[in-house]
């Protein structure tokens, strides 16, 4: 039996891919009326635009667009709008080259992917701002009022962090070790789990109780299943929620069983090989004038035999140590007291080095690094040697980061600043797991695209 939010999800996905249809259907209308006036139109021009159409909208699938519980902020959703339709013009650019008889040009089959992402930008986010389709909003109740259910309470507290439910609240469960929640946000039940739940129209369960051995409606949770209400445990509703995964929460069963985590193929590493040498040549290409003034805004500021590159000892894939290459951005004695965890504020930084961090350019020689096979673009930053020994034996799990290539930004550098002691190592070890559990070709992309962001608008550090 399915639940009244999941035939509603089901009617607004399919109105999406309705309505997305007839926007990319109407641009290749408006940029071809003329010469879909005069041309006799046959099957094949008629497949080609079901072609077209359809590759566009397996992209916006790929991206997320028609999941039912997307979490994104309007920006997020503007970003894979943005992304799908450049891929969009990738993909039609090679279609077109091996298409017959083709009723599109290269340059208007541009035009067809920019006014489609116009048209699905302003109709997604009209439903946005409005709500309209639900998207965006489900019930949550949460089981639990102590230790564990603080974790969600502290974490997802802001209106911003609950863009994609409404919290109804936290039910008292026996076996807590106390109230840790608001006392607001506490519900005291007079009725049946399965009442409560029916009657406040809750999608969605959250098991985060203390002690769960005989504490829980094992018979309402079942009742509340078979009718389609979600029920979710902790780990995995502030891993969908946050894009990151409790590491104080982990037990080994669920990093043994959960989904995620698999193993690269030679497929893939072969692709992830080739996309990363194509991006570093192509990266090189274009910013080779900015290396070569970064080098000279280095040499006026400290001297023609002050050192323009640094190198440093990184930990990789598999504990494997090399050398690290980035532009010089602190002083030259910078270490001569130890070696320290870099600050947002750094008093070692120089004036270029403080310009050049915020923009990343210091990290632009690291293109050598990836061509070489240390690292790859997208993965978890590689860490000193001196600071991995230490965070090994005080944070769990963080060795499991040396399970993937590093990377010159990743999914914890866009969620996280700067790393500057044991805590933030801890924070950012967090979204490193989930970037490992969920590594894909999109969501690499997707990094990508908001690397670039930070850098072009200079939201470094």
């Amino acid at each position: 039996m399915q639940s009244k939010y999941q035939n509603h999800s089901r009617i607004s996905v399919k109105l999406l891919l309705s309505i997305d249809f007839l926007l990319v259907l109407f641009s290749l209308y408006v940029l071809h009326r003329q010469e879909l006036a005069n041309m006799p139109l046959t099957l094949r021009h008629y497949s080609q635009i079901l072609l077209l159409i359809l590759s566009y909208q397996f992209i916006l699938l790929s991206l997320g667009m028609y999941h039912a519980k997307m979490r994104e902020t309007a920006w997020g959703i503007i970003r894979r709008l943005l992304l799908a339709s450049t891929i969009s013009y990738m993909l039609f650019s090679i279609i077109h080259v091996f298409m017959n008889e083709s009723i599109f040009s290269k340059e208007s089959l541009f035009y067809v992917c920019l006014l489609s992402f116009i048209g699905c930008s302003a109709f997604r986010l009209f439903l946005y701002q409005f709500n309209i389709l639900g998207f965006a909003k489900r019930n949550v109740l949460v089981l639990g009022t102590g230790d564990r259910a603080e974790i969600i309470d502290i974490r997802m507290r802001r209106k911003v962090d609950q863009q994609s439910f409404n919290l109804i609240g936290f039910v008292k469960m026996p076996g807590d070790s106390s109230e840790k929640v608001s006392a607001d946000k506490i519900i005291n039940l007079t009725t049946s789990l399965r009442e409560f739940v029916i009657n406040n129209n809750v999608h969605e369960i959250v098991v985060a109780n203390d002690e769960r051995r005989g504490h829980l409606p094992v018979d309402d949770l079942f009742f509340c299943r078979i009718r389609g209400i979600e029920i979710s445990e902790i780990l995995d509703f502030i891993e969908n929620e946050t894009g990151q995964i409790a590491v104080n929460l982990i037990y080994p069963s669920w990093i043994i069983y959960s989904n995620g985590f698999h193993a690269s193929n030679e497929l893939r590493n072969t692709l992830d090989w080739l996309f990363n040498v194509l991006l570093a040549i192509t990266l090189f290409v274009f910013t080779w004038p900015i290396m070569l003034l970064t080098i000279l805004a280095i040499k006026i500021e400290d001297g023609i035999s002050a050192p323009c590159f640094y190198l440093q000892e990184r930990v990789g894939l598999g504990g494997h140590v090399f050398n690290i290459i980035k532009f010089r951005s602190m002083h030259q004695d910078a270490e001569k007291q130890g070696i320290k965890w870099a600050a947002a504020d750094d008093n070692r930084t120089t004036t270029v080095g403080r310009f050049i961090r915020k923009y990343r350019i210091d990290e632009l020689p690291q293109m050598f690094n990836v061509l070489y096979g240390d690292m790859g673009f997208v993965g978890p930053r590689p860490e000193r040697p001196e600071f991995v020994q230490q965070l090994i034996t005080k944070i769990p799990y963080y060795n499991e980061r040396h399970g993937v290539k590093s990377g010159v930004t990743g999914w914890a550098q866009l969620k996280y600043p700067y790393g500057a002691n044991e805590t933030d190592a801890t924070e950012k070890l967090k979204y490193d797991l989930y970037y490992i559990k969920h590594r894909s070709f999109i969501l690499d992309l997707l990094i990508l695209v908001q690397t670039t962001e930070i850098v072009l608008f200079g939201k470094g550090r």
